[in-house]
This record gives structure tokens, sequence and C-alpha cells, in this order.
């Protein structure tokens, strides 16, 4: 089973459509036996930085996702959920993230041409070889690669060796890490057609070796 962190964020019923499609078990659930027991969890999310980590510690998640991640069980942030992987960001100042990989999270920058929020597709980069992208980059490295974004921030990873695709939108933006058995997208997988159903599909493999 695969637990979907419900913590009252959008797109979550996407994720599980998705994951259903792919035939999987499915549970959106808050409650920490459920997800410690699953194996694997995806922590999606549309919405605001400080507004989802306030919900997280409400809902008493925070420390669960960092139990996850220190588990060794399959974690995938999709969205807001990577970026509150990371340590804070510019839209909530004074607002700490779950801190579980480092790296700072920006707002996309205001330059002729680049409307943010940025939403639309866009080509995927792959600077490093990653498991949620296996089967999906031919020779030239672009086989199957556009996948759908709709954001105002962006990642900065502060270890480089950790981010597994990139895309260009008036800056680098770090759209996917993956360190150990933690992984997540900026872009919306659920969303992104055929490459999106190969990357959960990824994920969902991943998930079935442990």
């Amino acid at each position: 089973m695969i637990a979907i962190i419900d913590y009252d964020a959008g797109n979550i019923k996407s994720v599980e459509k998705a994951l259903i499609y792919l035939g999987q078990e499915v549970e959106i659930t808050r409650s920490p036996e459920r997800i410690l027991g699953a194996e694997g969890v995806i922590l999606p999310g549309v919405g605001a930085f400080g507004d989802a980590m306030n919900k997280l510690h409400g809902y008493g998640l925070a420390d669960v996702i960092r139990q996850c991640a220190d588990s060794g069980k399959p974690f995938l942030g999709i969205c807001l959920g990577l970026q509150l992987l990371f340590e804070s960001s510019e839209e909530s100042p004074g607002v700490e993230g779950l801190h579980i990989l480092e790296g700072r999270i920006l707002r996309l920058p205001q330059k002729q041409g680049i409307k943010v929020p940025h939403m639309g597709w866009n080509n995927l980069r792959f600077p490093e070889n990653g498991r949620l992208f296996e089967g999906m980059t031919g020779e030239n490295g672009q086989e199957d690669s556009y996948v759908y974004f709709v954001h105002s921030y962006y990642l900065q990873a502060q270890d480089e060796r950790i981010v597994t695709a990139t895309a260009e939108y008036g800056v680098t933006i770090h759209a996917s890490v993956e360190k150990g058995n933690v992984f997540a997208c900026q872009f919306h997988p659920e969303k992104s057609s055929y490459a999106g159903l190969g990357i959960l599909r990824n994920f969902c493999r991943i998930c079935d070796s442990r």
C-alpha cells in the first residue's frame, strides 16, 4: 500500500487517481500508523509553504514524515511537497521546513517574457541518473521528458549531486532530487501524461522492491 499524506493540501485526489490507474493500492491518510506501515509514502501539495507547515505540525505529521525519511521507506514529495522537505522558503520568512534535505526555496525571478507563477510544460534535463527517470531518457537525454509545472517558487539545492532533473524558466530550476530513499519533484507527475505515469510507475517499483 502507498500512503498519500492528507494535510488538506491540493492535488491529493489527482495523485490518488494516477496511482489507482497504475494498479496500486492507495490510501489517503493522516494516521501515523498507516503512514509508517505503508510500503511507500507520498507528500503532494499545492498551496503556501507557511500554511502547509502549520498544518503538518497541527496534525502531528512533521515528525512522522521525518521518521519515514529515516526509516529507509521510499518517500516522494510533489510540488509543495518537495519544497517542504527543505529548510525554508522565501514565500514564508521565519517558517522552518522539515529540513530533511538541504537547500533554499526561492521566488522565481521577474524577467521579460517570464510569467510568474510558472504554469505549463517544460523539458527536463538529467544531470544525474535518477531512479525515477529510468527508461525515460534516450541518447540525447530528451526522450519523454516534458512535464507539467505550476509554481512560483523553485528549489536551489545545496548539494547539486542530489539533483536528478533540471528545467529552465528564467533560471535553472532543480526540478527533481534523490537522496537515498527520499525523492521529490517540483513538477506534477500526476498531471504529466505518459512521462508522469512513467515516473510514478518507477516510484511504485522502488516501493515494491524493498
